[in-house]
């Protein structure tokens, strides 16, 4: 009884196990632990948002096929995406780090191979993260200001239009502000984590039952379900084409699950919660999304309208929506305000998810020292956060915006190419899981089984299809103030990761540190 009791008593903690596990992975837990398999989730969803992505590009939807390129696209991309998901939760499972995709890559490309496949899977996943934060911020800079707009009498009112720079100056307090809230304990952004969750699930239900009971014309099921919109005024008249491009607002919206990864370090049981927090927020930004998306297209009737940049949004399609129906009910669009600043909020908390996971995959990379000045930002202040990682995430995320000073158009481009570069980075340690670590790869506790390999193989087609969907010409005839710009920031950012592995990382970077010697 005494061996017994013994044993049980030494029996190792959970806390104990994933410090063993992190340890067998070459790192010492040095980020506070304190996530469970909810919080984790729960940031994972709350950062996804589906109130952000399909908000802030409705109007590509709307533009590029309407409600069937988004209701029936929705679906096409959910697939696909689930089967990305999948693939990455299975990796996820064997290597919980916070280096998640580049570490994922390393391990899986071969001794071999496993440098280079570090450097440009880290490498893209920076740069897409950096792009990330600039993108939804300046989504929401843009929102706030519509707000604004729209409280003050709207376009056709007399209210205020705010410029280019005033914009930017609300995108930068906006960083600022999330900077500040990721610079404390990981508690905290546990709690706004479930709050963003809960936020986007309550907000989308009274969305979809709100906008469509006040609206006073409703489309039929038939129309949200079959209409594809081919006067977009783009010169482009494939239905196919059409709706390819129109596929670009589903996958925007249903991405950034890879947090899920980079917080594995702080959570608790990191092999299963770390994987499981990925499919299930996954799983549910596909069917919150879709009700969203299917809710909304019922009070659209009038595509070109809500496009049309003098009706009282300035173009905004889908604050024109809430704006619209309650004005055409009640004579007043307040209604519609307030909705809009339920989506205000859900954008804000998504965005300082967002802040959070770019700050990881920067503490991971440095510390495993391929980025310039690694030691500066591997380094975790008093409330154990990579306290100066967060900050390097604002300055940057501030910093790639100013481009909107100079072509708003090359700016918009950059959901193409933050779209194109995340998924990109997802199925490189997928596609090496396939290929080159097919047979030395030793699952985790969660897997596919002999789905594997399948799911894996869908998931890399998907991300290569996409890849070139996404670059194609938006407008015709193409010039410089139609160009989509998105295959030339890939291709730039492609150019500078080869570019420097070739010149100088080649010499020196051997892939992920050995923190810890397991014996």
């Amino acid at each position: 009884m005494e061996e017994q009791k013994e044993a049980i008593t030494n029996f190792p903690s959970t806390e104990d196990a994933d410090e063993a596990r992190l340890n067998q992975l070459g790192y010492k837990q040095e980020l506070r632990r304190g996530l469970s398999l909810l919080s984790n989730c729960a940031m994972s969803f709350s950062y996804i948002s589906v109130l952000l992505g399909v908000t802030t590009t409705y109007n590509t939807g709307l533009r590029y096929g309407g409600p069937a390129s988004m209701t029936i696209g929705w679906l096409v991309v959910s697939f696909f995406t689930g089967c990305i998901a999948l693939s990455m939760a299975e990796i996820c499972s064997a290597y919980p780090t916070s280096g998640g995709l580049y570490y994922w890559s390393a391990k899986l490309a071969g001794k071999e191979w496993a440098p280079f496949a570090s450097w440009l899977t880290g490498w893209f996943n920076v740069i897409s993260m950096f792009a990330g934060v600039t993108s939804v911020n300046f989504a929401l800079a843009q929102l706030i200001q519509v707000v604004i707009l729209l409280s003050t009498g709207g376009a056709n009112g007399g209210g205020y239009l705010a410029s280019k720079y005033v914009v930017l100056g609300i995108h930068g307090v906006l960083l600022i502000s999330e900077g500040t809230i990721n610079s404390f304990s990981i508690k905290y952004l546990s709690f706004l984590g479930k709050i963003g969750a809960v936020w986007n699930v309550l907000g989308v239900f009274v969305l979809i039952v709100l906008i469509p009971a006040v609206a006073t014309e409703r489309a039929s099921t038939k129309y949200v379900f079959t209409h594809l919109n081919r006067e977009n005024g783009a010169g482009i008249h494939s239905s196919a084409y059409i709706f390819s491009l129109g596929l670009l607002m589903s996958q925007y919206s249903i991405m950034g699950y890879d947090i899920s990864a980079h917080l594995t370090e702080e959570t608790k049981k990191a092999d299963r919660n770390g994987p499981i927090g990925i499919v299930t927020s996954v799983s549910l930004t596909i069917v919150v999304g879709w009700a969203y998306v299917v809710g909304i297209s019922y009070a659209v009737t009038d595509i070109p309208s809500l496009l049309d940049v003098t009706n009282d949004a300035g173009g905004y399609g889908i604050a024109q929506i809430f704006y619209g129906v309650f004005k055409n009910r009640y004579g007043s669009g307040i209604g519609g305000i307030i909705c809009l600043c339920v989506v205000v909020g859900a954008v804000y908390l998504s965005a300082v998810a967002t802040v959070t996971s770019n700050s990881r995959i920067v503490y991971a990379f440095s510390r495993d020292g391929a980025i310039p000045f690694s030691s500066l930002w591997y380094t975790v202040n008093k409330y154990e956060v990579p306290f100066n990682a967060v900050w390097l995430s604002v300055v940057f995320g501030f910093l790639m915006a100013l481009t909107s000073l100079g072509s708003i158009v090359a700016f918009q481009a950059m959901v193409s190419f933050v779209t194109i570069g995340l998924n990109f980075a997802y199925a490189l340690p997928i596609f090496f899981r396939i290929t080159l670590g097919r047979k030395t790869f030793i699952r985790g506790p969660f897997h596919l089984g002999r789905y594997s390999l399948l799911i894996g193989w869908i998931a890399v087609l998907w991300v290569a299809l996409i890849t070139v969907l996404f670059s194609l010409p938006v407008v015709y005839p193409v010039t410089k103030d139609t160009l989509n710009y998105a295959p030339i920031a890939l291709g730039a950012a492609l150019v500078l990761c080869l570019s420097t592995w070739v010149c100088s990382a080649r010499f020196w970077f051997r892939g992920p540190k050995i923190y810890v010697e397991h014996v």
